[in-house]
């Protein structure tokens, strides 16, 4: 297709240069449906860019590079490749609207996202069903830009901007339950609660079963300190949605404060086997597509990876109690994945910086059980992952105070703050 491309722009050349363009894009084509079921979107994305150079003006395989873009991960260059298919049409309401998901999810581009919301807002009714969603995400913006804010004043002028703004989104969809949802996490932001639950509900009369609107459900059922209900409902939503280690987090949290330290453990291990089989799965697919160009960093893991954290009813000792033995068994676990750990890592790093929150969480609840080794060793093991992380330097932090050696935990509660400057915690503890 490049080979043969006609790119000259002479008149007389219009049509060899429309039949080289329908030739090229029916080849680009099926090459975005063979490598997209193969994952394979760097390499589209290389190829699509070939492209370009007989492209001009040619909106779908302008599109199509940036949808390649945004799959596998170049989020900024997606940004300005949307800039230009905006202005290649520019009564396309869905160009804008990607761009500014973009921007505000990947990016954090708050300001960027703000403008291409605008952009589908000021086409009005010709941008149809997508003119609610150019509110929802101006309403997104307003309320990441609130929780930027450092100002008081500042912040209760963009929540206010974002609940206006949502509320509107709200009327012109009134049965999207997406729209809802955000609306009421922005009435929860603004402590809001009896009013957030209450659009919630209503969120859920329109979808019984939505991962997200059970999630902030049970937020705002612990918010009111109803421990039980809010248990019930992330236990609901974990029989749902078993995989999504947000949730099990949120379990573990609950958990702890209601039933105590000892019950969320149980659920760090189950976390830490579907973390394995997650791994796993990760590992198989990765072998069969072999040859397949990805962005992640390609790292050599042991097969026998094998992470455990045992039951704290476990009652083969009734001289022990049951999270004494969950530390000497997470020992024996330790001591099997240590090599592996210290290795470069294979596959997406959300995978690993999720392993690395688990082990954190775990430590956490040893430490409430003054379990300092058995901490230690968590602590441990999410610094063989990210060693200069400063949820690992509050953590190693915290174990130094309570052990006694003050200063050396001066120095990691230092060390992490530079690492995350606006943490609180950290700066409390220090």
């Amino acid at each position: 297709a490049n080979r043969d491309a006609v790119i000259s722009r002479a008149p007389e050349q219009q049509d060899d240069r429309a039949v080289s363009l329908r030739d090229a894009s029916a080849v680009y084509d099926l090459l975005s449906i063979t490598l997209g079921r193969r994952g394979q979107y760097v390499m589209l994305s290389e190829c699509l860019e070939r492209a370009m150079k007989f492209a001009f003006d040619e909106f779908h395989l302008w599109y199509q590079l940036a949808l390649s873009m945004v799959a596998c991960g170049k989020s900024a260059y997606a940004v300005s490749v949307l800039k230009e298919c905006t202005k290649l049409r520019p009564t396309d309401p869905t160009v804008p609207l990607l761009a500014a998901k973009v921007c505000i999810g990947s990016l954090h581009w708050l300001e960027e996202g703000e403008q291409f919301a605008k952009m589908v807002i000021d086409l009005g009714e010709d941008a149809g069903e997508s003119l609610a969603k150019g509110y929802l995400a101006l309403g997104l913006t307003y309320s990441l830009q609130a929780t930027d804010a450092t100002l008081k004043g500042t912040q209760d002028e963009l929540n206010k901007k974002a609940l206006q703004t949502l509320e509107r989104a709200r009327d012109l969809a009134p049965e999207d339950h997406q729209i809802i949802l955000y609306l009421s996490l922005q009435l929860a932001l603004v402590r809001q609660i009896s009013d957030a639950i209450d659009h919630l509900q209503e969120a859920l009369q329109l979808c019984k079963d939505d991962m997200n609107s059970l999630h902030l459900l049970a937020l705002l059922f612990s918010a009111q300190k109803h421990y039980q209900h809010a248990l019930d409902v992330i236990n609901m939503a974990v029989v749902e949605y078993p995989e999504s280690f947000s949730l099990l987090f949120t379990k573990v949290k609950l958990e702890w404060i209601h039933k105590g330290p000892e019950e969320a453990l149980v659920t760090c291990r189950h976390m830490l086997q579907m973390w394995q089989m997650v791994y796993n799965v990760l590992q198989q697919s990765g072998s069969e597509k072999g040859s397949s160009v990805t962005e992640a960093p390609v790292i050599k893991k042991h097969n026998g990876l094998h992470l455990t954290l045992p039951d704290a009813h476990d009652t083969d000792s009734g001289s022990q109690r049951a999270s004494s033995l969950a530390a000497s068994r997470l020992e024996q676990a330790m001591s099997e994945i240590t090599v592996q750990s210290s290795t470069m890592k294979q596959g997406p790093v959300k995978l690993w910086t999720t392993l690395e929150q688990i082990w954190l969480q775990a430590a956490e609840l040893f430490l409430e059980q003054q379990h300092l080794k058995e901490a230690g060793f968590c602590t441990q093991e999410a610094a063989s992952l990210f060693p200069t992380s400063h949820a690992v330097l509050y953590m190693r932090g915290r174990l130094a105070e309570m052990k006694g050696n003050l200063e050396e935990a001066k120095q990691l509660y230092d060390e992490a703050l530079t690492v995350n400057p606006a943490g609180v915690e950290i700066m409390h503890s220090l």
